[in-house]
């Protein structure tokens, strides 16, 4: 983790810094004991074993067997211990003794099994490798369980950090009917209320681990980032950031910086942009989408948009992510290089290029609520674009719309983010390039059943002393083929007010900061 505080401090605001207006009518609980978060939408569905929620918020309720920590240390939750063993095709698990869910039913080996026979059997879920090669679990005692495979899986105990399937729900919480009903879980806070404006939680006080330094949280639902930045400055909400919980971009990070409040930063994730051949044919030429990457310069896009708190990415994930395999070079802006390979693709003339009488026309969609900033980059974009004979029309989509049209692929060209960690790199990989897989609402980056597919088959089903090669080769696939474009490793950005002491970014994205968090008292 890199925390550029000071960076922030030291960037000048002069000219730069967008007026934010004075939250209006925002209705706020006093201070006391509570924490404010503002998050960008509802908390939505929580159940633990579908795809529908807000993951951080899961988080709170819903705890796994192995937790990951800051540095990918993995932390006992759920169980206390846990041995790998028939070359790595049995994992016994220590359950935790003397843990309750939020509504007395005790936390035991057919606990676990009741909620592993919900979701792991389905088959929604065989993107992760230890459920595509589950083969059933031997109970020994009520604290002790067998978790066997027909396979070694590839990253098993990092899967088992993950905030959805792999957490766990009540079995005495559900309706007459066996359906999921209530969201109660093991975790540290329990829901005392929930709608479209907020969320709120209570420390649940029978939790068996360190219970949090405040009584109560709220979830303060504030979709618009400027409403967000204008709370957080008025003292109305008291944390907000993330990735996937309400995205902070760099001018305001810089705006609230200079505003006094506390602003941190810390590696994100990966910013990629998808094609869509099947829409824009165009697209399906090599030649055309390597001249679109060579055609706009990311570096002056880091520079001027993200205030050189992104980093210019030429791989699907920077270093850090195991498994990352070969940094390929950035591709850098080459307006000749790209008119010649135009060119040579037979799209030609003056201004907007034009082949078989077909302008060189493309839709990029962008969603603020997903990618904060990201208009202003498409902006950007498509100024440069042009300068190659390119015409790129944004459409701007809200957060439901992107996750209906994006599965439909209703778009162009579109932004995508990987998943980040723990998910990496396995969890992105077969979401996004699976064409097999349903992956809901985040839908495909790139479809290739004949030659993606296999590859990808290949690189889930090898053993640990061949993953790497098998994961380079759909890397080199991807690279030689310009099959998306790597746009920026994006940082995370984090802010707030003076009022509480104690914050740490999350170990991942998927978690809400509150470990640590205290009110100060004046």
């Amino acid at each position: 983790m890199t925390n550029r505080r000071t960076f922030l401090k030291s960037l000048a605001a002069s000219g730069l810094i967008p007026l934010i207006p004075d939250a209006a009518s925002l209705a706020f609980a006093a201070a006391g004991d509570t924490i404010r978060f503002a998050i960008a939408k509802p908390a939505g569905d929580l159940n633990p074993h579908v795809y529908n929620g807000v993951w951080g918020v899961q988080d709170l309720i819903f705890e796994p067997l192995i937790r990951y920590g800051h540095n990918g240390e993995l932390q006992p939750s759920l169980a206390t211990s846990w041995e790998l063993a028939d070359a790595g095709k049995l994992l016994r698990l220590k359950l935790r003794e003397g843990v309750t869910f939020q509504d007395g039913a005790p936390w035991n080996t057919e606990a676990m099994k009741w909620n592993l026979d919900r979701w792991i059997h389905v088959g929604d879920h065989d993107w992760m490798n230890h459920v595509r090669l589950f083969d059933g679990l031997d109970i020994h005692d009520e604290y002790t369980v067998d978790m066997k495979f027909k396979e070694p899986p590839l990253g098993l105990l990092y899967e088992l950090t993950y905030t959805r399937p792999v957490r766990y729900l009540s079995p005495t919480s559900i309706a007459a009917d066996g359906s999921y009903k209530d969201p109660v879980g093991t975790g540290p806070w329990v829901q005392v209320e929930a709608s479209n404006a907020e969320s709120i939680f209570e420390v649940f006080p029978d939790y068996w681990g360190e219970k949090p330094q405040f009584d109560r949280l709220e979830l303060k639902v504030l979709p618009d980032s400027r409403s967000r930045m204008a709370a957080l400055r008025a003292g109305e909400i008291d944390v907000t950031g993330g990735d996937f919980f309400a995205p902070i971009t760099a001018v305001e990070a810089q705006t609230l910086m200079e505003a006094g409040l506390e602003v941190d930063v810390s590696s994100g994730i990966a910013m990629l942009m998808g094609f869509n051949p099947d829409r824009a044919p165009a697209l399906g030429d090599k030649r055309v989408r390597k001249a679109l990457s060579m055609g706009f310069d990311r570096e002056a896009i880091a520079q001027v948009l993200y205030k050189g708190l992104a980093v210019p990415a030429g791989s699907m994930f920077p270093p850090s992510v195991p498994l990352s395999g070969t940094q390929f070079p950035v591709d850098q802006r080459d307006v000749d290089a790209a008119r010649k390979l135009l060119d040579e693709a037979g799209w030609t003339g003056e201004g907007i290029r034009e082949k078989d009488g077909y302008r060189l026309s493309l839709e990029l969609v962008v969603a603020e609520e997903q990618i904060a900033g990201s208009r202003s980059m498409a902006e950007v974009m498509q100024a440069q674009l042009a300068e190659i004979g390119v015409e790129l029309k944004i459409r701007s989509v809200d957060h439901a719309s992107r996750h209906s049209d994006i599965p439909a692929r209703k778009y162009d060209m579109a932004f995508f983010l990987t998943f980040g960690t723990p998910y990496e790199p396995f969890g992105t990989m077969v979401g996004y390039l699976v064409s097999t897989y349903d992956n809901g609402v985040d839908g495909k980056l790139v479809v290739d059943p004949e030659n993606l597919d296999p590859l990808m088959f290949t690189a889930m089903n090898a053993d640990a002393d061949h993953s790497q090669e098998t994961l380079q080769a759909v890397f080199d696939w991807l690279h030689d083929e310009t099959a998306f474009l790597p746009m920026f490793y994006t940082p995370s950005i984090w802010a707030h007010t003076g009022r509480i002491d104690g914050f740490q970014p999350p170990a991942t994205e998927y978690d809400t900061p509150y470990q640590g968090l205290h009110v100060e008292k004046s």
